[in-house]
């Protein structure tokens, strides 16, 4: 049976269409989720994708996390549903404290858009299984608010449990902390971070590589294993 990936669309939503896409390509069969609808429609894991969520509004996320699809994302996702929150997604996990801290404007105060270098620090996520640890990838970045802080105690326990998934390399392009681009939580079935592996997915569109892909193909591994 072909695995089911949702993508939810929440109002201001730009990047719902590349992530189906990059499902597809993965072997997967991705499945429209509407931010008003409770119901996940017997989806085998779900992706918060990339935009400016009611026009980043109050802060980025902070409306979208009490969308009614959120009430069961949230839910499922604490009894195991795998969950990957991509830019404004990852901002949405963090305002339902499915992760923890939080995302300021970037350190310059400008738009960032460029194509990032990550080390790859968690390889065992529901998400990164087809990584290895200390693999070098490029995706592209593209935030206004991606700058990770948590308070130092936070941040001690991401570092000692192994939760940093991904760091910047080369530049820091927000003053995230400890050049923190994504992370996981505890049990590795919800992951974020604020590039954009979806946009790395075909050679012929953005970084022109596809490091990308692995987020996706990592899913469907993890999902036939189980």
């Amino acid at each position: 049976m072909t695995a089911r990936i949702g993508v939810v669309t929440f109002p201001g939503s730009l990047d719902d269409r590349d992530a189906q896409r990059a499902v597809r390509l993965a072997g997967a069969e991705p499945v429209a989720l509407w931010h008003r609808d409770k119901d996940l429609h017997q989806v085998d894991a779900v992706v918060l994708p990339g935009g400016f969520s009611y026009g980043d509004y109050l802060r980025s996320g902070a409306i979208s996390r009490f969308s009614p699809v959120m009430e069961t994302v949230i839910e499922q996702a604490r009894a195991g549903l795998p969950v990957l929150g991509i830019c404004n997604g990852f901002q949405v996990l963090t305002e339902s404290h499915l992760l923890p801290g939080a995302m300021l404007r970037n350190e310059s105060l400008h738009f960032v858009c460029r194509d990032q270098k990550l080390r790859v620090e968690n390889a065992e996520t529901a998400w990164t299984v087809d990584y290895t640890v200390g693999q070098e990838i490029s995706v592209p970045l593209k935030n206004g608010e991606g700058r990770f802080v948590a308070d130092a105690r936070t941040i001690d326990e991401l570092e000692a449990e192994g939760r940093v998934a991904f760091r910047y390399l080369d530049v820091n392009p927000n003053g995230s902390i400890n050049d923190i681009a994504g992370i996981t939580n505890a049990a590795g079935n919800v992951v974020g971070l604020m590039p954009h592996p979806e946009h790395a997915v075909e050679p012929l569109v953005g970084t022109g590589r596809t490091d990308g892909l692995g987020f996706f193909t990592s899913i469907l591994k993890q999902l036939v294993s189980s």
